[in-house]
């Protein structure tokens, strides 16, 4: 038993390595700088706007802020829903 947990410790420990710090890059398959894809915008329960990004494999989300941090609430939609083709810029097939 203990055995196979520090096996499965040291397998997680090795995941992390071998990446750039750079977030900007996406490391699936499909390697391009994020800046290729195409957000669209979630709407949080609250009513508050979320940069969206789907590639199929990865998903990226950051909330919409001004330019003095303040959270954008600009009822593009409905809350929890979507708008935009977040979805555009990746090969991967997302039936969803």
């Amino acid at each position: 038993m203990a055995l196979s947990l520090s096996l499965c410790a040291f397998g997680l420990a090795a995941c992390g390595t071998g990446y750039s710090p750079d977030k900007t890059v996406d490391r699936g398959f499909d390697r391009k700088d994020l800046s290729q894809l195409k957000a669209g915008i979630w709407v949080d329960p609250n009513g508050c706007d979320h940069w969206i990004i789907d590639d199929g494999l990865e998903g990226y989300l950051s909330q919409r802020l001004d330019k003095y941090g303040k959270p954008v609430c600009s009822g593009v939609a409905e809350p929890t829903y979507t708008v935009g083709d977040f979805k555009r810029g990746s090969s991967v097939l997302d039936p969803n």
